[in-house]
């Protein structure tokens, strides 16, 4: 399976650069198509970081949005742009670890088959207690509304194939909300321990009260999208071409069996 590995990244300096540098020495040149990282208007060195990096590295590709759009329609953006059936993502601070790509991958679908998602749980976090608490919080009433089972949505580690994903409504924040919405289209998920390292450099983009509000606002529009969402299966797929290939197949056999 060829994989994009996908990095949103907003003011990330001093951590894109090693985290790519990881990147594409953790996962085999046979399997790594490409590492596309989308700037989503940093104003802080990370496009000068990234760009040094192109002439050295071949299946590194650089995005730059024209304005801030935050990490959904960065995520969206790489995907569009990716080249690879199936995608890798994390986040552009370096607290993922490339070192568990490969094993999530080994538990991906094979050929369109189930899981269709493969989620990383952060083991051992390093982030702040409060933090902790909140995400913790979130988790529980997300998984009270939406009943996904997901223990960790915040983690930026994730695979699903690419088809896949575009097949979802796209939305502001929709990266917190994605084995809900594999869920709701008829995929299964895994889940893997991942390993969870401290930043080294820069701050957090979110606060507690910041995403709790946003969370609040999302979690009733998803809860309201999965009730509206209806997915027939298909009990016929026929065409005129099969027909008439038929017709043929059929006439042959005829005038095969009278010229004996």
């Amino acid at each position: 399976m060829r994989i994009a590995v996908v990095i949103p990244a907003y003011n990330e300096a001093g951590n894109i650069g090693r985290l790519v540098e990881e990147t594409i020495e953790a996962v085999p040149e046979p399997v790594l198509q490409e590492v596309i990282v989308v700037d989503d208007a940093s104003d802080d060195g990370t496009d000068a970081e990234i760009k040094a990096m192109l002439s050295r590295h071949k299946q590194l590709r650089y995005l730059r949005h024209g304005r801030r759009a935050g990490q959904s329609a960065s995520l969206r953006s790489a995907v569009i742009a990716a080249t690879a059936p199936v995608i890798v993502t994390m986040d552009g601070d370096g607290q993922n670890d490339p070192a568990d790509i490969m094993r999530l991958l080994g538990r991906l679908g094979r050929d369109g088959g189930e899981p269709a998602l493969v989620g990383g749980i952060r083991e051992g976090r390093k982030a702040k207690g409060s933090r902790k608490a909140a995400s913790r919080f979130a988790n529980w009433i997300r998984d009270k509304v939406l009943a996904d089972g997901c223990p960790d949505t915040g983690c930026g580690l994730k695979i699903y194939r690419r088809d896949d994903y575009l097949r979802l409504p796209y939305f502001t924040s929709m990266h917190r909300y994605l084995p809900a919405l594999f869920l709701t289209y008829g995929h299964e998920i895994a889940y893997e321990p991942v390993n969870d390292r401290p930043r080294l450099r820069g701050a957090s983009k979110y606060t507690n009260l910041g995403r709790a509000l946003i969370g609040l606002y999302d979690l009733v529009g998803v809860s309201w999208l999965r009730k509206r969402t209806s997915l027939p299966p298909i009990a016929e797929d026929l065409s005129g071409a099969q027909a008439a290939g038929e017709e043929a197949r059929v006439s042959q056999v005829k005038v095969g069996a009278s010229s004996k």
